[in-house]
């Protein structure tokens, strides 16, 4: 099973998320980690690593989204999901 933690620079949620970071490397397993390319936090030898490039805290957000937007796209494709197919689409789009 991969656990996936997405790395921001902030300190009060690195201080939240580090002890279950901590203890997900002790039972063995290997956590798919979003994060900066500079981060020492997260060793390439106890972690993945998908790395971003840093920015300016207002935009961190949105380079994150981008690797997350395609797991979940290969995610579908792997389960064998039609992507393209829009749900809730009318619940959210207005006709006259």
């Amino acid at each position: 099973m991969r656990i996936s933690k997405v790395g921001l620079s902030l300190r009060i949620y690195m201080l939240m998320i580090s002890s279950n970071f901590c203890l997900v490397i002790a039972r063995g397993g290997r956590p798919i980690v979003i994060c900066n390319t500079d981060d020492p936090e997260f060793p390439h030898e106890k972690t993945e690593r998908i790395e971003i490039p840093k920015t300016v805290d207002c935009l961190q957000g949105l380079l994150n989204v981008i690797p997350l937007q395609l797991i979940a796209y290969w995610l579908a494709v792997g389960e064998g999901l039609n992507v393209d197919f829009p749900r809730n689409l009318a619940k959210s789009v207005t006709v006259e």
